[in-house]
């Protein structure tokens, strides 16, 4: 059974960092669509999901007055990603699906000449990017079955990342506990 305080934690927390990447997608929506497909934008969600997560688990830690074993510490990381994840995730397949579908032949279009510039800088046979832009029309990045991949992906290296933070977090073991 989950500690009380561990679940809790991690559902406020993870409701948080939820409702700040839905904030974030609902900026760039409102603001400019390139800001979807900017590395800065991404880099920004990411540290959203080390710092929200973080702040959870010094709380956690704290109230429970440092008794904080490594499979709580990552539970409570788990929960919150999780959590953030599946809100942040299903206002992007309400936003591009239901709200305003038309966005995503815009982002369609930002990511492809995104993709030419780059892969041009790069040298990529025109040959190999011709059947990448293919690939991606095909696909539709924005479907819901597509985002829901894209999550499971996502708590992949959050559960990744999770380990880590959980063993940075971990309480020490005491003399009494050996």
């Amino acid at each position: 059974m989950i500690n009380e305080v561990i679940k809790k934690n991690g559902i406020t927390y993870g409701i948080i960092t939820g409702v700040i990447l839905s904030l974030i997608t609902t900026i760039m929506y409102a603001v400019n669509l390139e800001l979807f497909i900017a590395w800065w934008t991404t880099l920004l969600s990411f540290s959203i999901f080390i710092i929200i997560p973080m702040l959870a688990l010094i709380k956690t830690k704290t109230t429970l007055k440092n008794i904080f074993p490594f499979k709580d510490a990552f539970t409570t990381y788990f929960i919150c990603a999780l959590i953030g994840l599946l809100i942040s995730v299903g206002f992007k397949m309400i936003l591009f699906n239901i709200i305003d579908p038309s966005v995503k032949d815009s982002l369609l279009e930002l990511t492809v000449n995104y993709l030419k510039s780059t892969s041009s800088k790069f040298g990529v046979p025109e040959n190999s990017l011709n059947e990448m832009i293919e690939n991606l029309k095909k696909t539709d990045p924005f479907s819901i079955g597509e985002q829901l991949k894209g999550a499971v992906v996502s708590l992949f290296f959050c559960s990744l990342l999770g380990l880590i933070m959980a063993a940075f977090f971990k309480s020490k073991p005491t003399s009494q506990d050996n």
